[in-house]
């Protein structure tokens, strides 16, 4: 399976760095270009590249991690997603970690709309960089993401993908239901640091 990273910032970054660890071949991009990302894709090893946003965008699974107001144009022009999987990893932040008016709806809903025919799953959105990055079993256990969506089957999928990184899921329910818990700020579950034991 392959994975494209869109904004391979450092949560981008971080779970791109797990999941190439997990055997997946992972395609880096950001809005400056693949020359930005070729030093950061060699350090991760052989099953990384950097490409174009359109090259990322065209895997069988995209992770989503640009700054909220990129959102629009980081989806824009894209090839028909015909029921892919994208990871949605965006809080919607406003000027000073304000909250912004979404018209009633979670980001993610909004993440979809600008995504049609994508499977959005929201996940990877709730932890800081460095404890993304950082090996996800501490403590006897598995560090834990929370995850949501509409579709079931493409909550399986990117379960499975968290599992083999090496983490543990709790799934919230659907975009309407789970996404604001989810969501910095505004969510209760951000920053929260669970270890599943066992």
């Amino acid at each position: 399976m392959k994975i494209g990273v869109i904004g391979a910032g450092g949560i981008g970054q971080a779970f791109a760095g797990h999941a190439v660890k997990a055997g997946y071949e992972v395609v880096l991009s950001n809005s400056h270009g693949p020359e930005s990302l070729t030093a950061a894709a060699r350090e991760m090893g052989p099953n990384a590249k950097a490409g174009t946003r359109e090259e990322a965008a065209a895997a069988d699974v995209v992770f989503l991690a640009v700054q909220w107001p990129q959102v629009p144009e980081a989806l824009a022009g894209l090839p028909a997603w015909n029921g892919r999987v994208l990871i949605d990893a965006t809080n919607a932040v406003g000027p000073g970690f304000s909250a912004l008016d979404l018209n009633g709806k979670s980001s993610s809903e909004v993440v979809a709309s600008h995504a049609p025919g994508a499977r959005v799953v929201k996940a990877g959105n709730t932890l800081v960089r460095a404890m993304l990055a950082a090996d996800p079993h501490v403590a006897g256990g598995r560090r834990v993401l929370f995850l949501c969506g509409d579709d079931g089957a493409a909550k399986q999928a990117v379960g499975e993908i968290l599992g083999r990184c090496g983490f543990a899921t709790i799934d919230l329910g659907t975009l309407a239901s789970g996404s604001p818990l989810q969501q910095f700020p505004g969510g209760v579950l951000p920053t929260l640091n669970l270890v599943k034991l066992g």
